[in-house]
């Protein structure tokens, strides 16, 4: 969503200042185009220097330079933004920009410019419960401005309470969702798996997978981007989710079966990401199995295939299988298209650099009901997960 955009990236003085050096990292690695603009309090914190190495871009300062991109600085920023990213917005920013007030070039250039600002608020727990404040707040919310919500936690001013800066996921999720202008899927439900299921042989052991549901997860956040009702299954993961999607944990394959059948019927849009054990022990003992001499048999029994169920259980909703595999990849992933009644699946060889478990770039092949097929070439799992949502509302508008 970032391929090709322009965001510039306002820097004020607060402490958190220096996370916006890993907030540049991240939207260039998402293809961001990004211009950090700072004011004389933001470089106490962190220099100008530093920015303009990870952005690649000049950081601007001064309101009159030579070097400019039109003959007024701040049009010239304003017009090329696609969206404004003020973080950490402080108290001061927030107060000027509710009155008005433009002297300098970062309030001069968001007074000039047409795109969405959002406001990422960072400040000292007090400074942001002030009345003042969250009246700034309140009036700039109505006058059409975005806002992210500070953290809790300790602040750097040693108190604790509301006013670290965001998580730059949680940022960078709400910018992606002020650019997407068109929401396919408003008024549709997506149901997605993800993670492993962990099958276990006593209390303290179990048999499980390398998965750890990145690619599930960035399917979810990216089906609520596009305006979806998501419901997330995932096995045990490390991985947070987008506020707005709801999540029901598992730990087995019939737990999961059981969540996923409750739900399917008002889907519209199944993506089956998870990495499901195939077989789970036989028994599973009360108490912890003790080492003993010589080898130890477990019996194995095979969990149910959830995919195939759902795939009798079709009527207009959209399948997605996930196929992982290390070998004759293409040639596994058509056959299970086909038994397990899928709209497609998405195949890739988990050997490959750059693809698998555990990554953050992935490599896949789409493989249609219809034979047809699409190789993508090496991108993030976000990016990947994009592609794989599309081509689900393609199928589901002309199922229509």
């Amino acid at each position: 969503m970032y391929e090709g955009k322009n965001i510039i990236l306002g820097i004020t003085g607060g402490i958190a200042a220096y996370k916006s050096a890993d907030l540049v990292s991240r939207l260039k690695k998402r293809g961001a185009d990004v211009f950090c603009v700072m004011t004389d309090a933001a470089q106490e914190f962190i220099t100008p220097l530093t920015l303009r190495t990870i952005s690649n871009n000049p950081v601007f300062i001064k309101m009159f330079t030579e070097k400019c991109l039109t003959n007024v600085e701040h049009i010239g920023l304003a017009d090329r933004a696609d969206l404004f990213i003020i973080a950490p917005a402080t108290a001061n920013i927030i107060g000027k920009i509710n009155c008005g007030i433009a002297d300098d070039l970062l309030t001069t250039t968001i007074m000039a410019t047409k795109a969405p600002v959002l406001f990422a608020l960072a400040m000292n727990v007090n400074m942001y419960l002030n009345p003042i404040v969250q009246e700034n707040i309140e009036n700039l919310k109505r006058k059409g401005y975005y806002f992210v919500e500070p953290e809790e936690g300790i602040l750097a001013c040693g108190y604790e309470g509301k006013g670290r800066l965001a998580n730059p996921e949680v940022i960078l999720d709400r910018a992606e969702e002020l650019l997407i202008k068109v929401k396919p899927l408003n008024g549709r439900k997506v149901l997605v798996t993800a993670g492993p299921t962990c099958e276990p042989l006593d209390p303290v052991r179990y048999i499980t997978n390398h998965s750890t549901g990145k690619m599930g997860f960035a399917i979810a956040r990216q089906a609520l981007l596009l305006g979806a009702d998501v419901t997330l299954v995932s096995g045990p993961t490390n991985q947070g989710t987008s506020k707005g999607i709801k999540l029901i944990r598992i730990q087995t394959a019939l737990q999961m079966r059981d969540a996923v059948i409750e739900e399917f019927a008002e889907c519209d849009i199944v993506v089956k990401a998870a990495a499901v054990a195939d077989y789970r022990p036989k028994y599973t003992a009360n108490d912890k199995i003790k080492k003993q001499p010589g080898d130890l048999s477990i019996e194995l029994e095979r969990n149910p295939d959830i995919l195939f169920e759902l795939g009798k259980k079709k009527v207009n909703q959209v399948l997605v299988g996930f196929a992982a595999e290390t070998k004759d990849v293409l040639k596994y992933a058509a056959e299970k298209v086909k038994a397990k009644n899928l709209d497609y699946i998405v195949a890739n060889d988990i050997t490959q650099p750059g693809a698998g478990f555990g990554g953050e770039t992935n490599i896949v092949t789409l493989i249609f009901a219809d034979g047809k097929t699409k190789a993508l070439p090496q991108m993030s799992k976000e990016e990947t997960a994009r592609e794989i949502i599309i081509e689900a509302i393609k199928l589901l508008h002309f199922k229509e």
